[in-house]
C-alpha cells in the first residue's frame, strides 16, 4: 500500500479546502463549478466530502438526498491522482452514505464525451438509463447531452 493510500481519509468540505478545490476543478473541467456553487452546496447541507492525504486534496464529491434516492452532483479527482482508484474509493463512500440515509438508488449525469468517467461508473455498477439532450453547456457550439446513470443500492 502506498504512503498516500495509507493516510488517505475523508473530511467534510470546508472553506479551508476551497482554494485547492477550485484549482483542481478548473484544471479538470472545461466548464468548472464556481466557488459559489460549492459554497451553496455546503450551506444547503449537501454531502460535501474532501478526500485528503497528508494535507493534500486528492479529490472531492458533492451529493444530495431526495426521497429514497441520492444524486451525485460532482465527483472530481485531482489530475496527479487520477487512474489510481480514488474515484472508486469516493463512489464506495458515497454509496455507504446514501444507503445509511435510506436511499435505494444513486443517480448521476455525465457528459456523453466523458468516456473515462462513464467507464468508471459502469465498472462500479451504474447503468445508463436515459439521455438528457442539451443538458451541459459547451465551450463552443451546441450544448452537450448527458447520460443519466443509476446504481441500485
Amino acid at each position: 500500500m502506498s504512503a498516500v493510500a495509507a493516510e488517505a481519509g475523508f473530511a467534510p468540505l470546508a472553506l479551508a479546502h476551497l482554494d485547492a478545490l477550485m484549482e483542481i476543478e478548473e484544471r479538470v473541467h472545461a466548464r468548472p463549478w464556481s466557488r459559489g456553487n460549492f459554497l451553496d452546496s455546503i450551506n444547503a447541507g449537501y454531502e460535501c466530502q474532501a478526500l485528503v492525504a497528508g494535507g493534500q486534496l486528492l479529490g472531492y464529491f458533492v451529493a444530495m438526498m431526495g426521497v429514497e434516492e441520492a444524486h451525485l452532483l460532482n465527483l472530481t479527482v485531482a489530475p496527479a491522482h487520477q487512474r489510481q482508484g480514488w474515484a472508486r474509493v469516493m463512489l464506495d463512500a458515497l454509496a455507504l452514505w446514501a444507503r445509511g440515509r435510506g436511499a435505494r438508488t444513486l443517480w448521476l449525469e455525465v457528459r456523453v464525451s466523458n468516456t473515462r468517467a462513464r467507464q468508471v461508473y459502469v465498472a462500479h455498477g451504474f447503468r445508463s438509463v436515459s439521455l438528457r439532450r442539451g443538458y451541459y453547456p459547451a465551450t463552443q457550439g451546441p450544448r452537450e447531452d448527458a447520460v443519466v446513470m443509476c446504481l441500485t443500492l
